[in-house]
């Protein structure tokens, strides 16, 4: 079966992005066979295998394992310096927002919220009986003196509503009441 057109073509047509390569798996296919890790951990064998082959006298050998462990180094550094910059920038972009917040909270509530804390807060009046008539305030209930019961012409009065209690039927006797139940049978004739 041959591949499709489409698939190759998007394959090729790829972003090469680095990514978050700190912490992909690689395939790495060196001379002494595949090693498998993080390029972290590709770093440290190869590093392992140049010294050991230094070891052994094996100056192609170590050359070769050091010229692998530098290419993933240099991918490792290149992917910690992106990140760096996207952190730093995002520290940046933060910082800004912070800033603009700031500002508004600064102008007053032009465009975004008070806090209630730094808003300016209503004068405290004093309360009784002698600034009663002067205060501005609702009245409430609570705050009346007792009145004195007002006469039927000036007001209507306000009796509360009250109920009748429920009067039940009376039970029937335990006998042919002519009910449903009763077992008595109607003959029309």
């Amino acid at each position: 079966m041959r591949p499709s057109k489409s698939r190759s073509r998007n394959k090729s047509n790829r972003n090469r992005t680095v990514g978050n390569i700190v912490n992909r798996v690689f395939d790495s296919s060196g001379p002494e066979g595949k090693v498998r890790g993080t390029p972290q951990q590709i770093i440290d064998k190869y590093n392992q295998l140049a010294r050991d082959a230094q070891l052994a006298g094996d100056r192609v050998a170590t050359e070769n394992f050091q010229q692998h462990a530098e290419h993933y180094q240099r991918m490792l550094n290149e992917a910690q310096r992106e990140q760096e910059a996207r952190r730093e920038e995002h520290e940046r972009q933060n910082r800004d927002r912070q800033q603009e917040r700031d500002r508004e909270r600064g102008q007053g509530g032009q465009g975004g919220r008070i806090d209630p804390a730094e808003a300016p807060q209503p004068d405290v009046l004093p309360t009784g009986p002698e600034t009663e008539t002067a205060s501005s305030l609702v009245e409430t209930p609570e705050g009346r003196a007792p009145e004195a019961p007002a006469s039927e012409e000036s007001a209507p009065s306000k009796k509360p509503a009250t109920r009748k209690p429920r009067t039940r039927k009376p039970r029937p006797e335990s006998g042919n009441d002519g009910g449903p139940d009763s077992g008595a049978v109607e003959t029309t004739g």
